[in-house]
């Protein structure tokens, strides 16, 4: 069972470090102040909860993954080039980063599917709200950018 569950884990690791590097681009990339600040906010979050299930993988006796997922560096390269060609408003980097964390919600969904130890549900449980406020708050401040906007 452990093996499965490092694995699992190691998706949610993956899952954490694509969403730090797509928030420090968004940060990156933003115009207004509070949304770089918020976006580098989100991006130490990840941080935190990367490092967090890495060490649940070792506790496992497991060896943690250490870097973002094919499909992030996908998308990332895709923001990367969209905001190479256009200069992309606030609005279009929280709807990117909405669709980021959608993929972030159905990760850890998923993970909570599994059959997962106690202790480790707990972690998985409590970083899925986390991920659950981040898109909520993406979402608004997109709703609100888009009002501004008309």
């Amino acid at each position: 069972m452990a093996t499965n569950v490092v694995s699992v884990l190691n998706d949610l690791v993956e899952t954490s470090k694509d969403g730090e590097k797509g928030f420090r681009k968004a940060s990156d990339d933003a115009h207004d102040a509070q949304l770089k600040t918020m976006f580098l906010s989100r991006a130490e979050d990840c941080t935190r909860g990367a490092r967090e299930l890495q060490d649940a993988v070792q506790a496992l006796g497991g060896k943690p993954d250490t870097g973002g997922s094919m499909s992030g560096a996908l998308h990332r390269g895709w923001v990367d080039l969209k905001s190479a060609v256009t200069d992309r408003s606030d609005h279009d980097i929280l709807a990117d980063c909405e669709k980021g964390e959608d993929v972030a919600k159905k990760h850890y969904h998923d993970a909570l599917e599994k059959d997962l130890p106690v202790d480790v549900r707990a972690i998985v449980e409590r970083q899925y709200q986390g991920v659950l406020q981040n898109h909520d708050r993406v979402r608004d401040l997109r709703d609100q950018f888009a009002a501004a906007k008309r």
